[in-house]
């Protein structure tokens, strides 16, 4: 996974529950209390699923409350600062999530060793998308987060419910 992730995960739970807390995760993930993470980096798939866990249990919440809690983080305060050229043009959460496939390879084209999620899209109607997440990462919940954090972006009110371990269903307002 690339280090944009876990500098995004630090930067949350430093803003919101204090230095400590996230010194207290990464030495419960078994890193150093003062580890430091590029963007690009890249870092095991395990050890960051190890520090979401260790922060999980150190904040003492679900791993579906720090999925949104990231989910929301991530769209609506890190990454319109990293990635502000992707929230240019869309307009609404359906037209940013549309485009999300794109992104992700237009992002890592030339990132080696890059291998972000790729998503399918599938519409049941006008207002009804479902979103098929391709990740052996597992991190469905996570999706089920960011976007909840577009909606809130875009200020619109989307049903977003986990159809299973790699389909999400999104409901639009608009």
């Amino acid at each position: 996974m690339k280090g944009a992730i876990v500098q995004c995960l630090g930067d949350l739970v430093k803003n919101s529950f204090g230095n400590d807390k996230w010194e207290d995760s990464l030495d419960k993930a078994g890193m150093s209390r003062k580890a430091f993470f590029m963007p690009l980096q890249n870092i095991e798939d395990d050890k960051v699923l190890k520090l979401i866990e260790s922060s999980c249990k150190v904040l003492n919440i679900t791993p579906a409350q720090a999925a949104d809690a990231f989910g929301d983080y991530w769209v609506n305060v890190y990454a319109p600062k990293i990635y502000g050229a992707y929230y240019k043009g869309p307009s609404s959460a359906k037209e940013f999530l549309k485009k999300m496939d794109e992104v992700h390879a237009n992002v890592t084209a030339n990132i080696p060793n890059a291998h972000p999620p790729r998503f399918e899209y599938e519409w049941k109607n006008e207002k009804t998308l479902i979103m098929r997440y391709r990740s052996n990462r597992g991190l469905i919940d996570v999706l089920v987060g960011l976007i909840k954090g577009v909606g809130k972006y875009f200020k619109e009110d989307l049903k977003v419910t986990k159809l299973g371990s790699d389909k999400v269903q999104v409901i639009f307002s608009k």
